[in-house]
């Protein structure tokens, strides 16, 4: 489903100042790095759409030059998934990928690094329908390269938990412990912490906190839009009509059951995470708000934008 281009313009007559003045304050700089532009958003909220609808009109409306990176084409490569998993059976949330800890961490440093102007770029490639559906990482040969003279203004930098932020031991594991005491018997759940072992989460955390020290926190970022529902249950009904929409074109997608597994195991994450960050990810002081910035845009059941939040 195309994106309204009134809610495109919504959202970057939000992010485009804080554009200019990046790309302003490096006039005189002899390195320049690129404005990053986050996405993060729920699953089957429509972020890839979202990112491409984005990267389009800042290109062909705004003239920068502007590239994608999916945090998905970060994961480790089909053979180490595989070592992972295998290694770690009891672990529900490394079964299949997604989580953090499933991500190329070399990759990863090795692509933001090289945002800086002087460098050859390679924009890493994942392919979701290697072996059988399970995923591996498409050659280098076929990466989109950008050559070391190109100057790029802006990276847009899509991921479903980009955003998020490791919590403290003492609070996750009260969290987990308050997630024993409740039940539910809903089709679409969203309190799934206790169908973990708190073991499981903390490394799950830790590995988040890699993430934010090296590419991924409020000081790596310039601006975060937020995509968002107020009613967490969405998330499997945009993932239902998704799969339905994906049965159409290819005649073969997940059943609704097994939509609702797929999307279970990223729901510890949500019922951790999402809470702070609606908070707000940058923790703006005053001095900063022209600088950084984050905005909430909130999805009705259809994905139609029903409300944004300019956090300031």
């Amino acid at each position: 489903m195309p994106i309204p281009h009134e809610a495109i313009k919504t959202v970057l007559d939000q992010v485009l100042p804080h554009i200019e003045q990046h790309i302003k304050s490096q006039t005189s700089s002899p390195t320049k790095q690129p404005f990053i532009l986050a996405l993060t958003g729920l699953q089957g909220s429509g972020k890839s759409t979202w990112t491409d609808a984005l990267v389009k009109t800042l290109r062909e409306s705004h003239k920068y030059k502007t590239i994608n990176l999916s945090l998905d084409d970060l994961y480790l490569d089909h053979d180490e998934l595989v070592k992972l998993r295998t290694a770690n059976q009891s672990n529900k949330l490394v079964q299949m990928r997604g989580q953090p800890g499933t991500h190329d961490m070399v990759l990863a440093r090795s692509f933001f690094e090289s945002l800086n102007n002087g460098h050859e770029v390679y924009i890493p490639s994942f392919d979701k329908s290697k072996f059988n559906g399970e995923g591996g990482r498409a050659p280098r040969e076929i990466w989109e390269r950008i050559p070391s003279d190109a100057v790029i203004d802006i990276v847009v930098f899509e991921g479903w938990c980009v955003g998020f932020q490791p919590l403290k031991e003492i609070d996750l594991r009260q969290r987990w412990e308050n997630a024993l005491h409740k039940e539910s018997k809903s089709v679409y759940p969203t309190e799934t912490l206790k169908e973990h072992a708190v073991e499981h989460l903390l490394e799950a955390n830790a590995k988040l906190r890699g993430y934010c020290d090296l590419f991924m926190g409020p000081r790596h970022l310039d601006f975060l839009v937020h995509l968002d529902s107020d009613d967490l249950a969405n998330v499997y009904q945009w993932r239902v009509q998704q799969e339905h929409a994906l049965r159409q074109r290819a005649c073969e997608s997940m059943t609704d059951e097994d939509v609702v597994q797929f999307v279970k195991s990223y729901m510890p994450a949500y019922e951790l995470y999402l809470d702070q960050l609606r908070c707000g990810f940058f923790n703006l002081k005053s001095s900063d708000v022209a600088k950084k910035g984050q905005l909430r845009v909130v999805l009705d059941q259809d994905r139609k934008v029903v409300n944004t939040v300019l956090y300031e």
